[in-house]
């Protein structure tokens, strides 16, 4: 079955663009010009992947990223046209799994749609790694879902991947153009502090104290690591 794609700006000439490279490439599309439309559209049908406008009108795209965040963990990536840091962060900060800056290479847009479908769907490698436990965090690699003791945990697709390669590398420290390499798998043209945005709304999720971390330690002047030593 087709991956349906929502696409939500409002430019018409973008949307268009996007649709017919898109439908070329197999998805289905489903597109909108304003934040009610696209909400309408997401929770009436099953949806793979948004992606998403900031600057749009009625409710704007940081709005409708957190109205779908409330109830479900579909990828989401922001598009902007502006540059400055704060607003790329700011998707990030409500729950985006990425980000582009307009103008955008629309092959890049395609790359990064399929690689982080693909990794949404990935089924674990490894049968006697489908579920993972770290004391009382569990990881179920099969349905991307985690609980901490016992309780649901939600993390979006770039939050899941994260924790899944920390733990399945406990001890290795990682930098954040590692990260940036390894979760998202292409040539990343944006700031590399994205990662620390993941890692901090990560670690808000697992940890009960963020100050003093059971799981993800900071390794100052290099980067990232999990543990599971107590």
């Amino acid at each position: 079955m087709a991956k349906r794609i929502l696409l939500v700006d409002d430019e018409p000439n973008i949307i268009k663009g996007l649709k017919y490279t898109l439908e070329q490439e197999g998805y289905e599309t489903l597109s909108a010009m304003d934040g009610e439309e696209a909400l309408n559209l997401f929770f009436s049908n099953a949806i793979d992947l948004v992606l998403l406008d900031v600057m749009l009108p009625k409710l704007d795209g940081i709005q409708v990223c957190q109205r779908i965040r409330e109830s479900s963990n579909v990828p989401i990536i922001m598009l902007t046209a502006k540059g400055e840091d704060m607003d790329k962060i700011l998707g990030l900060e409500y729950g985006a799994d990425d980000y582009m800056t307009k103008p955008f290479n629309i092959l890049e847009v395609k790359a990064r749609i399929k690689n982080i479908l693909r990794r949404a769907s990935q089924p674990a490698a490894n049968e006697d790694k489908k579920i993972i436990r770290v004391r009382d965090l569990v990881v179920n690699v099969i349905n991307r879902s985690v609980t901490l003791g016992g309780k649901e945990v939600r993390l979006t697709a770039k939050e899941f991947d994260l924790l899944q390669l920390f733990i399945n590398n406990r001890g290795k420290v990682f930098s954040r153009e590692a990260m940036l390499e390894t979760v998202w798998k292409y040539d990343y043209m944006g700031d590399a502090r994205t990662v620390d945005v993941h890692i901090r709304r990560l670690r808000e999720k697992i940890e009960r104290n963020t100050s003093q971390p059971e799981f993800i330690f900071t390794k100052w002047g290099v980067g990232y690591y999990f543990t599971d030593k107590d």
